[in-house]
């Protein structure tokens, strides 16, 4: 894929202008957004994500562009997952809902700017060591095993990472939030303030996710131009998608075990494209491995879909099935209260 320096130009300049546009717009007067707003410009952003899609597929072809729509959806179906995460921060450090999005929206432009590093650096491996994607096909399915262990320790506490207890350690910081300010002066000294070390926390959680994130797109196309934009559409459009299904979140109770299966398939994947790509002397005398022939595009793209979607229907019925119970358990215990079940008699003494 020939992409022209002026085309990664232009799509840096966009990014950085919605990111912009983002925080003068919407972020620098502190607010919580309505369902409404949030839903908009959610979808904004989704479509902005499908129309540079579109354009792939005219401009570069249809295996380009089935490329980037998987990279894409997983990388949104993760930035999602990455939510249960950023739910437990927020409440964890009592952000106040108002300042939510400055931290969410500073967050997601660090995030950004490292995964971009992290590209940079994963695509010069990936061009001059074949062997890499043997290890990121095991990331990927060590990180599948490890997601259907999980299972729904979403709701535990949030455990700080060693990074912020080091910031926390080091830096002065006030018990209490000043407005939305990084730093206050007390008693004419200079302190920082939770709002800072929140950041701090959002943004190395989102260092951890990148571990098995950029492997995962690095499984569907090896393009970095594709890779970077699909991270960075997957992430422009969190901070409303957030505030959108901050009260559905508990109710993917299934989506953990959809995300196993997708970075498993991504990771079964990539062995197999290390396979055909071996040049390991100890397996294979150095010689390519094509016994298992390797996954097209619209396999990878059809799975992840699919993957998503029975998992999403399978939460939302369990869901509903859980409601359903609580409220004839309620109901129940409504009328052995009162005494006015079915069959009931009432005696004047």
């Amino acid at each position: 894929m020939d992409v022209p320096l002026w085309l990664w130009g232009v799509t840096l300049a966009a990014i950085i202008g919605m990111i912009v546009y983002d925080f003068v717009g919407h972020v620098r007067t502190p607010h919580a957004p309505s369902i409404r707003e949030a839903a908009i410009w959610s979808a904004a952003y989704v479509g902005i994500a499908i129309v540079f899609g579109l354009l792939i597929l005219v401009f570069y072809g249809g295996q380009y562009g089935g490329e980037y729509f998987a990279g894409y959806i997983t990388e949104k179906a993760l930035s999602v997952d990455n939510l249960f995460v950023f739910v437990l921060i927020l409440t964890s450090f009592g952000v106040p809902r108002e300042y939510q999005q400055k931290v969410l929206l500073i967050g997601i432009a660090i995030a950004i700017a490292l995964r971009g590093i992290f590209i940079a650096v994963g695509a010069a491996a990936i061009q001059n060591f074949s062997w890499v994607f043997w290890i990121f096909g095991a990331i990927l399915i060590y990180t599948a095993i490890a997601q259907v262990r999980a299972q729904n320790d979403h709701d535990e506490e949030y455990k700080e990472n060693a990074v912020l207890r080091f910031t926390k350690r080091i830096l002065p910081t006030t018990d209490d939030y000043h407005g939305d300010k990084f730093t206050t002066k007390v008693d004419g000294k200079r302190f920082v303030t939770p709002m800072l070390v929140v950041i701090i926390a959002i943004g190395t959680a989102d260092l951890i996710f990148a571990v098995d994130s950029i492997p995962a797109i690095f499984g569907l196309t090896q393009e970095p131009y594709l890779v970077f934009a699909a991270n960075a559409f997957s992430l422009l459009g969190l901070r409303q998608l957030y505030f959108l299904i901050d009260g559905l979140l508990d109710r993917l109770v299934y989506l953990h075990y959809g995300l196993a299966a997708i970075l498993a398939f991504i990771g079964a994947k990539l062995i197999i494209h290390a396979m055909h790509e071996n040049e390991l002397p100890f397996l294979n005398g150095g010689e390519h491995i094509t016994v298992i022939p390797e996954i097209s595009t619209p396999v990878s793209l059809g799975f992840i879909v699919v993957a998503l979607a029975v998992t999403t229907v399978l939460s939302l019925r369990k869901s509903k099935k859980d409601d359903d119970a609580q409220a004839d358990r309620e109901g129940n215990t409504m009328s052995s209260t009162t005494g006015a079940g079915p069959g009931s008699t009432r005696q004047d003494g």
